[in-house]
């Protein structure tokens, strides 16, 4: 397999090894075979070499360990093939920032290690730590196999002084951004660094996620599943388990360089603010009229975010899970900024366990990464009821409160309507600014449930109890007046909603100086 050296090359006493290195670069392209290849297209799913260059600059890629991988010679020494290590690693650049970039070579072993290819996927991590970049990971493979990378004769287990391979994993979570996208069968090891992500997409029809395939769930529980029945798109827009769901593998790298758009390159930086054409003072004037007088009428809270921030830059995440909870990233004045709101045709916008974990993890996030975090209210309080018990709802619930107050980045609070509960001191961070819309209440219960708590035995009493019970509610909805916050300086200001996004913008322009003090890792960090 190896070439005649050409005349120049015979010039050279390594003339064998220089063509030895050019013959594995060129077959290092083959991956698993043409035929490999081939399935792999056939199945709707990329190469691990394709994916990468869809993710990244044209031309930037510089690989790491282009060599690693199994070598055959003859008997006059001669390549006779050449395997490369079924995973794929280098630093690019992505939107003109330097990242690593990796993944499983799927069209090898089913994406399970091999010796060089282990060797490199731990490298990942430990690669992006020490450049302090951020780390992409396209993910495809079961992780380990019964017989080992190191084949029959391998020795068991890692040496006693080996560094814990979840170590650096771990750490780059506090010190640079990390995507990752699921983009075909995921299980063990490669699932666990899935969710060890600050942002995880999968694509809808090719990836499935699993701690365990299908024949060891047989083998172990006796039930015969498929592997989308166990950890396909339908399953996980439930979970949690990944942030957001992609139709293809280009969708999923469009939102990964979106996402990595706000991030800072490290926790030593701030956040990119780009120029923007949006012009702060805007107004909407339909923001006046977005929330019903009628109290039970519910409205679009994607409406009021879409209006407030610059247009265009509203980024959802984990839109599936906990849908009470609305969380994403924008830019007002082209600054990034984490936000968080509640939906009322959840729950009425009630804050269930689920909610409370997507807004825990969303604010670690934010302070991790320095980013100013809006919050807009409409929350009822902590979800109630036999279900909510069972799921532990006041145990998420107080960890995300914990969360907030424990963050050090700035924060604004705009009352778009309910605060109420013990749920509604999430909303509210440390030293945070206060903004209210003449729709805004808020007390230690809601009205309709609070009368009924207070005047049960008057209601019950009465000849019409559903006639008493209105009259109640609107007598105490009456004194609950917008006014009277503003003026005992229970909040900053009482605001026009038409300008909402001048208010704020205001308030970023003064808060901004105070994100140079956060440089650095957080206090708290981030975990899965």
């Amino acid at each position: 397999m190896g070439k005649k050296p050409s005349k120049g090359d015979r010039d050279s006493e390594w003339s064998e090894e220089l063509s030895g290195i050019e013959d594995r670069l060129r077959l290092r392209h083959d991956l698993g075979g043409t035929e490999a290849i081939t399935r792999q297209h056939e199945s709707g799913r990329l190469t691990i070499r394709e994916r990468v260059e869809l993710m990244i600059d044209s031309g930037t890629f510089h690989e790491q360990g282009p060599l690693a991988g199994y070598s055959e010679n003859d008997e006059m020494g001669n390549l006779k093939s050449f395997s490369p290590a079924n995973y794929v690693l280098g630093v690019a650049k992505v939107d003109n920032r330097p990242c690593v970039v990796g993944g499983e070579d799927f069209t090898q072993k089913g994406g399970s290690p091999s010796s060089a290819g282990l060797r490199k996927s731990i490298y990942a991590e430990s690669l992006a730590l020490r450049l302090k970049i951020p780390l992409v990971r396209f993910l495809e493979g079961g992780g380990g196999s019964v017989t080992g990378s190191a084949g029959k004769q391998g020795a068991q287990g890692n040496p006693v002084f080996a560094t814990p391979r979840f170590r650096s994993i771990a750490e780059i979570m506090g010190v640079a951004p990390v995507v990752s996208a699921a983009v075909g069968a995921v299980a063990g090891f490669p699932a666990a660094r899935l969710v060890a992500s600050h942002f995880s997409v999968m694509t809808r029809n090719t990836s499935q996620v699993m701690i365990g395939g299908p024949a060891l769930v047989e083998r172990a529980l006796g039930k015969s599943l498929t592997k989308e029945e166990l950890g396909g798109a339908a399953v996980h827009a439930r979970s949690g388990v990944v942030d957001n769901l992609v139709d293809d593998e280009n969708e999923a790298a469009d939102q990964m360089r979106r996402f990595l758009s706000f991030m800072p390159t490290n926790v030593f930086q701030l956040p990119p603010i780009i120029n923007s054409a949006d012009p702060p003072e805007r107004k909407t004037q339909a923001l006046r009229d977005l929330v019903p007088r009628d109290r039970r009428k519910p409205f679009k809270v994607r409406a009021i975010l879409e209006s407030v921030l610059d247009q265009g830059s509203f980024f959802e995440m984990t839109k599936t899970f906990g849908r009470s909870q609305v969380t994403g990233l924008g830019r007002l004045d082209g600054q990034p900024v984490g936000v968080w709101a509640n939906d009322c045709h959840f729950h009425a916008g009630a804050m269930t366990a689920n909610g409370a974990q997507k807004v825990r993890r969303f604010v670690d996030l934010c302070d991790t990464f320095h980013l100013p975090v809006i919050s807009f209210v409409d929350e009822p309080g902590f979800m109630i009821g036999p279900e909510a018990e069972s799921a532990a709802t006041i145990r998420h619930g107080a960890s995300a409160i914990f969360a907030v107050q424990q963050s050090q980045v700035p924060w604004i609070t705009v009352l778009i309507r309910k605060a109420y509960g013990v749920a509604a001191v999430a909303h509210f961070g440390p030293e945070g600014v206060v903004l209210a819309w003449p729709s805004a209440e808020s007390g230690a219960l809601p009205l309709e449930g609070g009368i009924a708590v207070a005047y049960r035995r008057e209601i019950a009493e009465s000849s019409n109890p559903a006639a008493k019970r209105k009259e109640l509610e609107e007598e105490w909805a009456a004194r609950r007046s917008t006014f009277g916050r503003a003026e005992g300086f229970a909040v900053h200001d009482m605001i026009d909603p038409a300008n909402t996004r001048f208010e704020l913008c205001r308030w970023l322009k003064w808060t901004s100086p105070l994100l140079e003090d956060l440089r650095g890792p957080s206090k708290y960090g981030i975990r899965p």
